[in-house]
């Protein structure tokens, strides 16, 4: 067979993203700093992969994050003025994908893996750091929505390497 006949070859990355020298200076220097993953998830259910967080310490503590404002998980907030945040694990790359719309989710997004439900959303059974959080406030920020809210509780296991993502890839932490 010959390598170089049409459809022969698999791409190592997105044939149809634009090439870097098109993206935006902004988003470019987005993507010099490494970030956290995370998975929202609220009542609903609805969910979406988020790594623009920061969790602030404090009386009670807080979590910023940056949203698409046209996600269904958007939409489920909003109505229940709750959700919870799920630190991902270098296991989590599918989960992952599968919250960002990178990957099919036949039956729905949560039709795969077990969850646990809580009051603030299901999260991944078995999910070792999590928090529960209540709406603040939310305001166009950018091309996204900031998301304002307090945490109510939280829930700490045994630490695990983060999934990182950097540059359009996930990375695991040198150990």
């Amino acid at each position: 067979m010959n390598p170089f006949q049409p459809g022969a070859e698999i791409h190592t990355g997105d044939p149809f993203a634009p090439v870097a020298s098109e993206k935006s200076p902004i988003r470019r220097l987005r993507g010099r700093f490494g970030a956290a993953v995370s998975l929202w998830t609220t009542p609903g259910p609805a969910g979406l992969t988020v790594s623009s967080m920061l969790v602030a310490d404090g009386d009670p503590g807080r979590v910023l994050g940056l949203i698409d404002e046209e996600s269904d998980f958007w939409d489920a907030v909003a109505e229940e003025g709750r959700f919870a945040v799920t630190a991902l694990t270098d296991a989590d790359q599918q989960l992952a994908d599968r919250f960002a719309g990178l990957m099919p989710a036949p039956g729905g997004l949560f039709a795969t893996g077990a969850w646990t439900e809580t009051e603030f959303g299901p999260v991944p059974a078995g999910a070792a750091t999590w928090a529960g959080c209540t709406l603040d406030a939310h305001r166009p920020y950018g091309w996204a929505l900031l998301i304002e809210a307090t945490i109510a509780t939280v829930h700490l296991g045994e630490p695990a390497p983060p999934l990182l993502h950097h540059r359009g890839r996930y990375h695991r932490l040198a150990h």
